[in-house]
Order: C-alpha cells, then sequence, then structure tokens
C-alpha cells in the first residue's frame, strides 16, 4: 500500500518542525540568559574537579538555583548548566544582586511589549483604558 504525500502532509511536517524548532531554541535561550545574568552578578563558573565536587554536581537539579548551608562557612547558592558541565557559585549579596539583575530585565522586557504593542490590542491590557462599564 502506497502512502500519498500531500501538499498538507508536507506542511504539517513543516511545522511541527518548525515549532520544536522554536522550543529547543527559546529553552536554550532561557539558560544562557541565565548563566549571563549570573555572572553579572558576581556568581563564579566552576567545573567540579574532586570526586566529592562531582557527586554534588551530579545531585543537583539542572537549570535551577538552590540554596545551601555549608556549616561554618555559611549559605551559598549554585547553578547547575548541565550542558556546559559547570556548577554557578555565589554568595548571598551575588544572589540578591541576580534576583535585582532579573527583575530589571523582566521589567524592560514588558516595557518593550507594551511599547511595540499594537494599539488594537493595548485597548483592554491591564485596564488601560480605566474600568469597562457596561449599560
Amino acid at each position: 500500500m502506497k502512502t500519498k504525500i500531500t501538499e498538507s502532509n508536507i506542511i504539517l511536517i513543516f511545522v511541527a518542525a518548525a515549532a520544536a524548532l522554536f522550543v529547543a531554541g527559546c529553552a536554550e535561550m532561557g539558560s544562557a540568559n541565565t548563566t549571563s545574568l549570573l555572572s553579572a552578578a558576581g556568581f563564579h563558573a566552576r567545573t567540579p574537579q574532586t570526586p566529592t565536587q562531582q557527586q554534588i554536581y551530579a545531585a543537583l537539579p539542572p537549570y535551577q538555583v538552590e540554596r545551601a548551608t555549608v556549616p561554618g562557612k555559611g549559605v551559598f547558592y549554585v547553578y547547575k548548566d548541565e550542558k556546559a558541565g559547570l556548577a554557578y557559585v555565589g554568595r548571598e549579596h551575588a544572589y540578591q544582586r541576580y534576583q535585582q539583575l532579573a527583575i530589571q530585565q523582566q521589567i524592560a522586557q514588558d516595557q518593550y511589549m507594551a511599547a511595540t504593542m499594537p494599539p488594537m490590542y493595548a485597548r483592554g491590557w491591564y485596564g488601560a483604558w480605566g474600568p469597562s462599564i457596561w449599560w
């Protein structure tokens, strides 16, 4: 039995491939963005060297900032970049700076989106024209 490849099947395959690439690209950009924010905030990129470090690194969840407390050394934060094989390590002040930078970036992104939004869509955005009164 022969399968007939129609134009709609080709379009469907193309759309599925484009969506997969888009999702993968967004995940990659998010990781790169996080690592650049961490570096700007004062986190240091470290490669696990000793067996103990490698064991701790393996136990960390990837692409999340985790808080850890070491007796006698205090609190620190670590981010596992699994693809690069690095851990970004910082103290409390670096973590606070990272949060500030992330918030500033989100505000800038929101302002850019609002500035470039077509007026037709902006009218009802967050009550831009006040409360809606229906008579």
